[in-house]
């Protein structure tokens, strides 16, 4: 009987969309018993009214956790007993990727726990930055899960690399502002990542993108709107530092995998309105001379609702829009340099055209709000 890698990923795409929706429960009721709930205490940015379990990112670690743990024992179990012939040579690399896995892994549990203590006891900026450095620093230079893109040298890489994490860790905190909104594009952005890394011949990048769609499809269920767990920063953390790890390992240029230098940009597109509405947010807050770790409504979710959306309908723009994004980059993976160029410059209107619109509706409501006061 012969292996092929998409079963793999149909295996761990399912097993951690099911684990998740399982362990996810559990979590709700222990939060409820331990009291690891988010009561809202009059702060203008939060949407909720009522005390929501705060677990969720315990949760999806957990799920995640679990399933890599069974995956590896079944496939080296397998491999070495020869179940599937084409497993046995891949049993090098398997025990090749052995220490890198550890560490990925380590990292993981120690951005939800970083996220955990944010949770329940509240950790200052530079504390919190000052945690996220040190596991990314751990990651890079222990892991070698780095960013190598047009640099050699190991310094610049390292440092890149950890700016990257960073970034993303804080990305992913700052866009969970809506039930169902961070989970649901981290969860598009997985499995475009998925369809590059196997594209491109890296199946334990691609199994790990999968497994990390799964079981942000399981979680989905438990916190679109009207969400009854919460995430928290131990989520958004461990959801960052994933989407940090993966994307890093598929940001390289081959001229074996593409024919155009655009193809180092797939990440950034697939992760552009994440990172966009980042890039807003901090400019808007510095501008307005606040500080940048402040939450406030002008997200672009925010901003969607401002237009007239419900918040419902706000969430599934945002996700449209991280998906139309995510695909339309895709042929620059085999295209040439011309369409490569009209992909880049399509997905970058397509932001501008959101982002005017939006600006320039929130604009009129408000002029028109100023002349019925007059």
């Amino acid at each position: 009987m012969d292996f092929l890698w998409h079963h793999l990923y149909v295996f761990v795409f399912v097993a951690g969309m099911i684990v998740t929706l399982c362990l996810t429960p559990l979590f709700q009721k222990l939060a409820e018993i331990t009291g690891f709930m988010d009561r809202p205490q009059g702060e203008g940015h939060k949407g909720h009214g009522k005390a929501i379990p705060l677990l969720g990112g315990a949760a999806m670690f957990c799920s995640w956790m679990l399933i890599i743990i069974v995956s590896w024992f079944a496939v080296k179990a397998m491999s070495e007993t020869g179940m599937f012939s084409s497993l046995a040579g891949n049993l090098s690399g398997i025990k090749f990727v052995s220490t890198r896995l550890f560490i990925i892994c380590l990292g993981a549990f120690c951005a939800t726990l970083l996220g955990l203590i944010d949770d329940r006891f509240g950790m200052s900026a530079v504390m919190k930055f000052g945690g996220q450095f040190l596991i990314a620093a751990v990651v890079v230079i222990l892991g070698k899960v780095q960013i190598s893109a047009f640099f050699s040298n190991p310094i610049i890489i390292s440092a890149i690399s950890i700016a990257w994490f960073m970034l993303l860790m804080n990305a992913v905190n700052f866009f969970d502002n809506m039930d169902g909104l961070a989970v649901g594009t981290v969860t598009i952005a997985m499995g475009l990542f998925a369809i590059v890394a196997s594209i491109n011949g890296q199946f334990f990048v691609a199994t790990l993108g999968t497994l990390t769609c799964g079981v942000g499809v399981g979680f989905w269920f438990f916190n679109h709107s009207p969400a009854t767990i919460f995430m928290g920063d131990s989520g958004s953390h461990l959801l960052g530092y994933l989407t940090a790890v993966i994307s890093s390992s598929v940001t390289f240029y081959s001229t074996s995998k593409s024919n155009s230098l655009f193809s180092i940009l797939v990440p950034l597109f697939i992760l552009a309105v994440p990172l966009f509405d980042t890039l807003a947010v901090v400019v808007i807050r510095l501008r307005a001379g606040k500080r940048i770790y402040i939450g406030d409504h002008n997200h672009i979710s925010h901003r969607f609702v401002k237009m007239g959306m419900s918040r419902k309908q706000a969430v599934f723009m945002v996700h449209l829009l991280a998906l139309l994004l995510g695909l339309s980059v895709l042929p620059v993976l085999w295209g040439d340099f011309k369409v490569a160029l009209i992909c880049v410059i399509q997905g970058m209107l397509l932001l501008l055209l959101v982002s005017s619109l939006q600006f320039s509706l929130i604009e009129d409501k408000s002029v028109d709000a100023r002349i019925k006061t007059d």
